[in-house]
């Protein structure tokens, strides 16, 4: 096995031996790092999240609202009523519905909300070609606090147990375009908000124009006004439409992508140092201002100091990039 170069001094001979040793023990790994280009890992990385932001973005609004269901802060209604005369907040509050004039429903049930919509296929997708609406004022309470909801302002943001039936255009022909094909699917869909139940809704607390004296909540700051009168977990199941394989495929997506694309820039740093590191000359020679196995700043830097720090903060801030683009993908935390 090579030994290093054959010098006539022996103290030289076995200085050099030593290091030859102490840098072969790091040959493996050090090819093994140089043969395998990070790139490979970063951009799969990148792919994964593109995948899983492609699966979220599959459902539309319905990830939006999610998204604000589970980062939304919940206050107390007396907190939201106080920031109305400020700037503009998004928020959530808890608590049961009220209303001063109820309508039933075929069930005799007091409703203050009650959307009917007639949806055709049409692909993959579902058109809305006919909707009905019937609401009143109400407002959400919490002891004696009392917070108004713009139920104008309910569209998108409306998750509550869907009542729904499928058939046909022959089956409801007074309802559909003209021309529909009588085989073509159909489906009724029915969204309703009773006076006897409970509500998380978030929104802007805003000051009425019409009575200063009324605080309610409504869609502002670029996101739309949401109800539900389900717990979070049961939201988010009624907006993923009762499925849990694309969720899932998305998250999985979106976290292994977050660690490759770490892992793969940790990996390039890692390499560039350990490339530094194995071309210093392991040979003696005369000092001549600084270690001549440094770049001239003087004894005990090897390499290029800057570089590395430099590409130690690369890394650094795609981590924290990667990490702020994860959190803006699957809603951030709760406060």
């Amino acid at each position: 096995s090579p030994e290093g170069p054959n010098d006539t001094n022996g103290g030289d001979r076995i200085n050099a031996h030593v290091s030859w040793r102490f840098l072969r023990a790091f040959s493996c790994p050090a090819r093994i790092i140089a043969a395998v280009s990070p790139l490979v890992l970063v951009l799969a990385g990148f792919g994964a999240l593109g995948i899983g932001a492609l699966v979220l973005g599959r459902y539309g609004s319905r990830y939006r609202v999610g998204r604000l269901l589970a980062a939304s802060p919940i206050v107390s209604i007396a907190e939201a009523r106080a920031l109305a005369g400020g700037p503009a907040r998004y928020v959530g509050v808890r608590g049961r519905i009220d209303a001063a004039d109820e309508f039933e429903d075929d069930a005799h049930q007091p409703l203050v909300l009650r959307r009917a919509r007639v949806q055709i296929r049409d692909g993959t997708r579902w058109v809305t070609v006919d909707e009905h609406r019937e609401a009143v004022d109400f407002e959400i309470r919490e002891g004696l606090d009392a917070i108004g909801v713009d139920q104008a302002a309910l569209d998108e943001g409306l998750v509550v147990v869907l009542r729904e039936s499928v058939g046909t255009a022959a089956d409801i022909p007074d309802r559909v375009p003209a021309g529909t094909a009588p085989g073509a699917p159909v489906r009724l869909r029915v969204e309703q908000v009773s006076s006897v139940e409970h509500a998380i809704v978030l929104g802007v607390p805003v000051v009425d124009a019409s009575d200063p004296d009324r605080i309610r909540l409504t869609a502002g700051m670029g996101r739309p006004l949401v109800l539900t009168t389900l717990e979070p977990g049961e939201a988010m199941r009624i907006l993923a439409e009762g499925g849990t394989r694309n969720p899932l495929i998305a998250a999985v997506a979106l976290g292994s992508g977050l660690v490759m694309v770490t892992v793969g820039v940790a990996w390039a740093v890692l390499g560039f140092v350990t490339e530094t590191v194995l071309a210093a000359s392991p040979t003696p020679s005369a000092a001549g201002g600084g270690d001549p196995r440094s770049s001239g700043q003087g004894p005990g830097l090897v390499g290029d100091p800057l570089m590395a720090i430099g590409l130690m903060l690369a890394i650094g801030l795609a981590a924290l990039l990667a990490t702020l683009a994860y959190v803006r993908l699957t809603g951030g935390r709760r406060t």
